[in-house]
């Protein structure tokens, strides 16, 4: 078998036999081969099973080894400078009895190593499998508790003796890298939402990384704590996804870990949370626990613009579904932060930017209970001079249809203030052929989805009508297509939303 083409030209084999492998597959092949290696030397027997995890926002690929009893994740990372901190904080965690998965093997490159398996229950996992409207159960609540309390131990005991010239990309957190975030969430978000003074904005931007670079930065800084980077086992939390580690504040991991985004923790809880971390906290140093919220309310605006920036960037550009899902919730942390942080800090430019991000309609959550198990379709009406919907659902979108081509009331100025749904705009449209046509072959591929959908079980599904001001043709359309669809399928949940009247 010749996997590059040059083989099959110099050998005597006919062409019509030459099996060509793909670059790639051959790439990752040489990965799961030293993978398999290293599994090897800490179990004893090659695995019988290597099975690619699900990829998350970095460059890291993970698989998971197996053979028998024995289980173990297999970790890629092209960064050789990034793994070299996760070896060490690693091995230093560990011989501090903190709960990390223990290192098994690092090829001699670098690049791949095996470490513990903590199974697959992060306590992320157990927080969405809450209902909405749901009370957090006191299980959850204690999981949060016990993570906390094992923050407090990285941060403060695991952070005294560390060695922070590994940290990689820095070795602290200072105004320098809080500039970067903030800049990121600039570039990647703020500018492809709302207009703002440059200037201005970089007198405010000095403002607040002033001002947080105020709080004592002589911790371990964990820099992505969450609940997704942690795992619970025998009930207890064990910590993942620690290489971006540095020197820097406490609050920011607090912040991080109470206002992640899809978590959603209901805000009461959030605060008693903190209260209880501040209480613990007490018991390792001593601390003025008014500065420490004063700043820390600084480093919770701080984490939602850094995690607005990485949304804006994974989802709106590199359009990753799960990242475009995110933003909804990261508006309402902003919204009320903005409403119950009482920040005193003279922010002219970024304040009212924030507060135009915050009402903008086209990332409002929707509030309406969903039933488990039923499939909600979510109509949406648009401009397109203000581009397509974000699909919120996390499927990636559905139908677009475009109603440009459609008789245009928003030509005349007799109806240029009214909407798709006033009856003036409603006899102009419905009798139009054009119109009537339009509708019945949208109704019939949307009708196919939605049996098809019903029958595979499928939750959601997204159609979108688009005219020029997002007012008139679309929303009309919007309206009267959900009209049809509510008579042919009475148990579907329909949502209607017109994001530019």
């Amino acid at each position: 078998m010749h996997s590059d083409p040059r083989e099959c030209i110099n050998s005597k084999v006919p062409i019509n036999f030459c099996i060509f492998i793909p670059e790639k597959q051959l790439f990752v092949q040489s990965i799961t081969d030293k993978l398999n290696h290293l599994f090897k030397q800490w179990s004893g027997a090659e695995a019988e099973s290597i099975v690619p995890l699900p990829p998350s926002g970095s460059d890291r690929r993970y698989w998971r080894l197996g053979c028998g009893n024995h289980s173990a994740i297999g970790a890629w990372n092209p960064v050789v400078e990034e793994n070299e901190a996760f070896f060490y904080f690693s091995k230093h965690f560990f011989e501090k009895s903190l709960h990390v998965p223990e290192l098994y093997g690092v090829d001699p490159s670098k690049k791949a190593y095996l470490v513990e398996d903590l199974g697959n229950s992060s306590l992320f996992s157990l927080v969405e499998k809450i209902i909405p409207g749901n009370d957090f159960s006191e299980e959850i609540t204690a999981l949060y508790r016990k993570s906390i309390r094992e923050l407090i131990r990285f941060q403060v005991i695991a952070g005294k003796d560390l060695d922070y010239s590994v940290c990689y990309p820095y070795p602290s957190f200072d105004a320098r890298s809080i500039l970067w975030d903030l800049n990121y969430f600039k570039y990647y978000f703020l500018k492809l939402h709302v207009a703002f003074h440059e200037s201005r904005l970089e007198d405010d931007f000095n403002t607040l990384a002033g001002f947080l670079n105020e709080a004592d930065a002589n911790y371990f800084m964990f820099r992505d704590f969450q609940s997704r980077n942690i795992f619970i086992r025998d009930n207890q939390p064990y910590f993942i996804d620690y290489q971006g580690g540095r020197k820097g504040p406490l609050q920011y991991d607090v912040a991080s870990l109470l206002f992640q985004v899809k978590a959603d923790l209901p805000f009461k809880l959030r605060e008693e949370l903190l209260d209880y971390y501040m209480a613990e906290l007490s018991s390792f140093i001593s601390i003025d626990k008014a500065a420490f919220k004063k700043h820390y309310y600084g480093f919770v605006l701080m984490r939602l613009l850094q995690v607005l920036g990485a949304y804006g960037y994974r989802g709106l550009i590199e359009k990753k579904p799960h990242f475009l899902s995110s933003i909804p919730f990261a508006l309402k942390n902003l919204r009320w932060w903005l409403s119950h942080a009482g920040l005193q800090l003279n922010l002219p430019e970024l304040l009212p930017a924030l507060e135009s991000l915050a009402g903008l309609e086209q990332y409002q959550i929707n509030e309406t209970p969903s039933t488990p198990d039923k499939l909600t379709v979510s109509i949406k009406s648009f401009s397109y001079k203000n581009g397509f919907p974000v699909d919120l659902s996390g499927n990636g979108g559905g139908f677009v249809f475009d109603c440009r081509a459609l008789p245009n009331p928003g030509r005349e100025a007799r109806y240029r203030a009214f909407n798709g749904r006033d009856k003036i705009i409603i006899d102009y449209l419905k009798d139009e052929p054009e119109v009537i046509a339009f509708l019945n072959d949208a109704e019939k591929l949307v009708g196919r989805s939605v049996e098809n959908y019903l029958a595979r079980g499928f939750n959601n599904l997204s159609v979108y009508f688009g005219c020029t001001g997002g007012q008139h043709r679309s929303v009309y359309c919007a309206e009267t297509l959900a009209t049809m669809l509510m008579k042919s399928y009475p148990g579907v949940n329909l949502v209607v939303e017109h994001l530019n009247i």
